[in-house]
């Protein structure tokens, strides 16, 4: 007898269609938030197999710090030509010399992206936001539910959740609100390399092994670049690593890898018991609490 029972990566990539779809049926004006890295990318491939042969039916915005791998933009342009679709950017460092947000002593642009993502939002009249956030990935993203509901100053109340019995998802919001949607939600690290590597898609070349410079701050190697520079007294080596995320240049470390291949990487990625930002994500370092601090405020 012929098997019809779909595979846990297909009903994951049914699930997410699904939402995506709803989404544009329930809300007036979706974005899909871009970060160039293996999320949003994997978000965005099923957006276009949601609405193919059509093209995908709302922008994508990229908040820019102004601090990304260069590699990373590149990727994030390719998509955009390939698939013919407009691309909003929010720039941070626009807002700095506007006098939106200040820079913080620590070289860090990432609370200060906050206020830059709201005034993108309002600005454009989105009134839903796709976000490549997972709940394998930290404590506070594993509160969220799919549709995030954020109040009219764009922040988030993780007591006062809407239910979602039976997938039944609640996209109704006054003027000044909006909801922040996790299509990814119930994907885990592995699903998402594994997802990639049956589906060949295209990511930054930062996620394969390489021979590459780094310096250990902290335990943690950086790559030594632009925007991490070596300090007095620090001497750099080099190392075969990769990165398992990819957020700012002077923030996300790498870790020690021989993966190559995409399939090395779904090997790899299989015996590790650490999530990836709890490996290589500096920025969430300063304090226990730090991402849920930042998800009240109103980022992604």
């Amino acid at each position: 007898m012929t098997s019809h029972v779909l595979s846990q990566l297909r009903s994951l990539e049914a699930e997410s269609i699904h939402i995506i779809r709803e989404v544009v049926a329930e809300m007036q004006r979706p974005v899909l938030l871009f970060s160039g890295g293996k999320d949003s990318i994997v978000m965005l491939h099923m957006a276009a197999k949601a609405f193919a042969p059509a093209r995908i039916p709302f922008p994508i915005m990229h908040v820019d710090t102004g601090l990304n791998f260069p590699t990373v933009l590149a990727c994030r342009d390719r998509w955009v030509e390939n698939l013919g679709i407009q691309l909003v950017v929010a720039s941070v460092q626009d807002a700095i010399d506007r006098g939106l947000v200040q820079e913080e002593p620590n070289g860090s642009r990432n609370r200060i992206q906050t206020p830059v993502l709201l005034e993108a939002i309002e600005k454009n009249g989105f009134d839903a936001a796709f976000g490549g956030g997972r709940r394998d990935e930290e404590k506070a993203r594993a509160k969220e539910r799919v549709f995030s509901f954020r109040d009219d100053f764009g922040q988030w109340d993780p007591k006062n959740q809407r239910p979602e019995i039976w997938s039944l998802y609640n996209g109704r919001v006054h003027q000044g609100e909006s909801i922040r949607v996790f299509p990814l939600s119930n994907w885990t690290e592995l699903d998402i390399w594994s997802y990639i590597a049956a589906e060949e898609i295209d990511i930054p070349d930062l996620y394969l092994a390489q021979e590459r410079e780094v310096v250990n701050r902290d335990g943690m190697l950086f790559a030594v670049n632009e925007f991490t520079p070596l300090k007095e007294g620090e001497t750099s080596e080099t190392r075969s690593v990769r990165y398992r995320t990819v957020g700012d240049a002077n923030l996300t470390a790498a870790v020690e890898s021989d993966a190559t291949t995409l399939q090395a990487i779904v090997e790899e990625t299989a015996a590790v018991r650490v999530t990836e930002r709890g490996a290589t994500r500096g920025d969430d370092k300063v304090s226990e609490a730090a991402m849920e601090d930042r998800k009240r405020e109103g980022y992604f």
